[in-house]
């Protein structure tokens, strides 16, 4: 990666960037009639702040410096297709990783909540587990369902400061240790109808894990029907979304609170 940066302003530049980040990538099919694969991953990967992180009024950052980080990755995907049944496919998906992240760049609030600003914690470690399970089901000639549940545990840690007893290994900004969504999708003739569950788990809203920094899950429900039809020779799909059924009242982070419980209706042509 080779990055140049040239601002025509008074504004002191970045600087210029060129870095060499390796991939290796490995996987092991140990069954030959089943579909079933191991795979594992090393990368060095390279990421250089955006404009919006260097530039950006009030928010933009120049002093930024460039996150690294070491990604190791074990898992396996299993998937097995189905006759003569309800069920048609089932595929499951496994990764457990650790990162090491060196200048890993988040955002903070400054002196009030309103205004934020970007910077780098010297050194995070994460270490986390990812799993999916999707499936896929026929009832008669006209109705098909798709579902898929994700669940992920991520354990992301401060070690920049060992001097500094509030935040040394706390959990970083916003990161929940626990995470998962479900989708379940339904289709009839030219009808769509889907329903979408999003969870988050306890956070902090700093790495000084204190109850003053604590945060409650929050989760949210979502539905949507559509329809698609053709008129004068043109594709049109017609949707409703209802967002936030339940009427959550959450922040994603502190002081920007959510929309409750909101409507859309969309209309898309394909021409």
């Amino acid at each position: 990666t080779f990055v140049h940066e040239n601002v025509a302003s008074d504004t002191t530049s970045a600087g210029n960037k060129m870095e060499f980040t390796p991939t290796a990538i490995a996987s092991y099919k140990p069954f030959k009639n089943i579909d079933f694969n191991l795979r594992a991953f090393y990368k060095r990967i390279f990421r250089m702040p955006t404009l919006n992180d260097l530039y950006y009024t009030f928010i933009g950052n120049i002093k930024l410096k460039p996150e690294y980080t070491n990604h190791y990755n074990i898992g396996f995907t299993y998937q097995k297709l189905f006759t003569g049944t309800w069920l048609q496919a089932l595929n499951v998906q496994l990764d457990a990783y650790y990162n090491e992240v060196e200048n890993k760049i988040i955002a903070t609030p400054t002196n009030n909540f309103f205004r934020w600003t970007m910077i780098n914690l010297g050194l995070v470690e994460i270490k986390g587990v990812d799993v999916v399970l999707q499936g896929g089901w026929k009832l008669g000639d006209n109705w098909t369902f798709d579902s898929r549940l994700s669940y992920t545990y991520q354990k992301a840690q401060d070690f920049t400061d060992k001097l500094d007893e509030d935040t040394y290994g706390g959990q970083i900004s916003y990161i929940p240790w626990h995470s998962g969504s479900a989708i379940l999708n339904a289709e009839y003739k030219s009808w769509e109808l889907n329903y979408s569950f999003i969870y988050i788990g306890e956070r902090y809203g700093i790495s000084a894990n204190t109850p003053h920094n604590y945060y409650l899950p929050w989760y949210t429900s979502d539905v949507s029907l559509a329809k698609k039809f053709n008129w004068k020779k043109k594709d049109f799909k017609l949707a409703l979304e209802v967002n936030n059924i339940l009427n959550q009242q959450y922040e994603v982070v502190r002081a920007y609170p959510m929309p409750g419980t909101n409507f859309k209706f969309i209309l898309n042509l394909t021409i």
